[in-house]
């Protein structure tokens, strides 16, 4: 009897170092040979990623925590991409991408945070900003669309703006989507030669391509002021673009500790059933044509 309970035990052994066997060549199998990440291995850790932000998502609702989220980088360093899949499986209640358009003569004349407050989150909410209030940062500084005046009172008032929100009780999250220059062009030049994603390129990407180097230095000089420890910035290297989703999905779910507070599963009620009703005939609604 204890014979056979050995080779029970060996042979459950042997089964238990063959599946970490497999599971060690999974792993190595989870990159490709050029470093880049796996397509099946990304699905499955995004799919993973994402159920989280649900769980995530339910418990900032619960608690009434305000969440605002701020995506900065270069022109095709993939914010859209990261943006696109921290979104998808949430209820669309409680979340908004704010993508501001150039400001028009009004907001000229605002003070320059104005017209990004009012976009700011509600109790249980949460708020992506695609580019923000550093636009004077970057863009305006380096294609002239403000003056030096402008710019230097934002390198001085943009610290003290946002430790304010913080101190109202706003999650203030900033992350800069990181791209070398060769991908960059590579992705731009893709761009270009799809029409089906010719519309995110514009003539000002091009004027921005040709000025590298300024926009590096000027996002040298932000990070300076406006990395601080109450709101610091938190770079993703973005050459490979499905990592980087997986990445800062991971960064933002560990950045506030949640609760799973999701509902217990509920039935259904049956559906009353109401005998004077009848529904219009079928040949008197008008359909779609069912062209597949």
């Amino acid at each position: 009897m204890g014979h056979k309970k050995d080779k029970a035990e060996h042979k459950s052994n042997s089964k238990q170092q063959e599946e970490n066997s497999l599971k060690s060549i999974e792993e190595i199998t989870q990159y490709k040979e050029t470093g880049k990440i796996a397509n099946k291995y990304y699905l499955q850790e995004l799919q993973k990623l994402q159920y989280q932000l649900v769980v995530w998502q339910y418990w900032i609702k619960q608690k009434g925590k305000r969440v605002a989220i701020l995506f900065e980088g270069r022109d095709a360093a993939g914010k859209g991409g990261i943006i696109k899949r921290i979104t998808e499986p949430l209820n669309p209640r409680g979340l908004r991408v704010v993508a501001l358009d150039k400001p028009n003569d009004r907001e000229h004349t605002q003070w320059y945070f104005q017209r990004y407050v009012s976009h700011l989150p509600s109790a249980g909410e949460i708020v992506i900003f695609d580019r923000s209030w550093y636009n004077r940062a970057g863009v305006e500084r380096v294609m002239g669309f403000c003056n030096e005046d402008e710019y230097q009172e934002f390198l001085r008032s943009c610290p003290e703006f946002e430790k304010m929100l913080v101190r109202s009780g706003i999650h203030l999250i900033k992350y800069w989507i990181s791209v070398n220059d060769e991908e960059q062009e590579r992705r731009l030049k893709d761009r270009a030669a799809d029409p089906s994603r010719r519309w995110k390129l514009s003539p000002m990407d091009l004027q921005s391509w040709d000025k590298w180097v300024e926009y590096s230095k000027a996002k040298d000089e932000m990070m300076r002021f406006t990395d601080t420890k109450q709101v610091p910035w938190y770079n993703v290297d973005a050459d490979d673009k499905k990592k980087a989703r997986l990445n800062a999905i991971s960064h933002l779910l560990s950045l506030l500790p949640y609760e799973d507070t999701i509902p217990q599963p509920f039935e259904m009620p049956k559906r009353k059933i109401v005998e004077a009703y009848k529904r219009p005939p079928i040949d008197e609604v008008t359909w779609v044509p069912e062209v597949y």
